[in-house]
């Protein structure tokens, strides 16, 4: 039987000095105890920190798979640590390919991997120019005006560019993977969506550290990326 999953909620102000939001922050925790900072932006509440679970919620394993060969021929749901080493999963959490994403299962209960459309919201909520009606963030590649820059954590990322993490997202360039680790970890970061673009695409989304924008492509299942969770509504 899986275990319940406990949230909990706390109030945190931070006032940012340009935008004066409040930001509302609290915590939950998955199927292997592993504890998440949540936080609430617009009408939904997202895990602010990469997932990092070796099982899905009903119990059952995630298989880990390392070595490149074995990991681009997948077509059913793995995770493995970047660059096969588990330390970095403290920071940058674990990878998931989308067949894992799409048993409906990866996140903790009551939770679920965004969709598109969720992400969409998101991206609009955020920018300080295009709302989340907007037509920008319907095309592909970068996009908007200053979502991406909002949404970066303030520390973790290459120095020189700004990022702001106003609304307490905490974004990390956590890498990706697909026929090896493309040595993005620390410039880039990746996030799944759990809508499908096609037979063999999916929806995701990527945060680059020289860029303000943030970026909407598609990219195949087997890759290698990021999850961030959201609440059941």
């Amino acid at each position: 039987m899986a275990k319940k999953v406990r949230i909990s909620f706390y109030f945190l102000i931070c006032l940012s000095p340009l935008y004066g939001q409040q930001i509302k922050q609290g915590i939950v925790s998955d199927i292997d105890n592993n504890i998440y900072k949540t936080v609430v932006i617009g009408k939904y509440i997202w895990i602010a920190e990469n997932l990092k679970t070796t099982r899905y919620n009903n119990g059952i394993g995630i298989q880990l798979v390392e070595g490149n060969d074995n990991w681009s021929v997948l077509n059913s749901g793995a995770y493995c640590w970047y660059d096969d080493d588990k330390d970095n999963s403290i920071t940058y959490g674990a990878l998931y390919n989308w067949y894992a994403v799409n048993t409906g299962n990866l996140c903790p209960n009551d939770w679920h991997v965004p969709s598109d459309l969720e992400w969409k919201y998101l991206e609009g909520y955020v920018d300080s120019l295009y709302k989340t009606d907007d037509q920008v963030w319907d095309i592909s590649g970068l996009r908007g005006y200053d979502a991406g820059k909002r949404l970066k954590s303030k520390s973790g990322w290459r120095k020189g560019y700004l990022s702001t993490d106003d609304y307490g997202f905490s974004a990390l360039p956590g890498g990706e993977r697909l026929t090896s680790f493309n040595n993005t970890k620390g410039s880039s970061g990746f996030w799944c969506s759990s809508t499908e673009a096609g037979l063999s695409e999916a929806w995701y989304r990527c945060l680059i550290y020289s860029f303000e924008e943030i970026s909407r492509d598609r990219h195949p299942k087997e890759m290698g990326f990021s999850v961030r969770c959201i609440m059941d509504k």
